[in-house]
């Protein structure tokens, strides 16, 4: 999959409302700022990203609240909040997107299936948006999809 596209319309769009992006990762490992660096002028729209694969990465770089992380684990949709709050928070962004999830092979049960991927959208003037989806296949196919979903959700529903 090609996200050149994809990405260059999240950065136009960002460019043109003057906001810049910051990124909280966990099961796709950074794999989302690596496409919205990839464009060209990136420095225009992005900000950083967190790449909080642990729990205690979600507590220290986030503010993720260990009780949350307790609690209902790290997918779900008060985690993806937290992280998306706690990356806005910590960064200089006007926009913050979080993914956490389970891309697999292992680690699903029956209530949280691999495939099982939390996003959430923040800004300072909107509530937190969360969505939770179910994607299949690979580890690599789901990141991607992940991926391609976090952009999408920016423009339909932030941009």
């Amino acid at each position: 999959m090609d996200f050149t596209k994809l990405a260059s319309s999240v950065g136009q769009a960002l460019i043109e409302r003057s906001w810049q992006i910051v990124t909280a990762e966990s099961c796709t490992g950074g794999w989302l700022t690596q496409v919205l660096t990839s464009i060209p002028g990136a420095s225009a729209f992005f900000d950083r990203g967190f790449v909080t694969y642990s729990n205690e990465s979600k507590v220290d770089l986030l503010g993720v609240s260990a009780k949350t992380l307790s609690k209902v684990g790290a997918v779900s949709e008060q985690t993806v909040t937290e992280m998306a709050q706690g990356a806005l928070k910590r960064s200089q962004a006007q926009v913050a997107v979080a993914i956490t999830g389970l891309a697999g092979p292992s680690g699903g049960s029956e209530a949280k299936p691999i495939g099982t991927i939390w996003f959430g959208a923040a800004s300072q003037d909107k509530p937190v948006l969360t969505k939770c989806e179910h994607f299949s296949g690979d580890r690599e196919s789901i990141r991607k999809q992940a991926v391609q979903f976090a952009l999408n959700m920016l423009l339909d529903k932030y941009l």
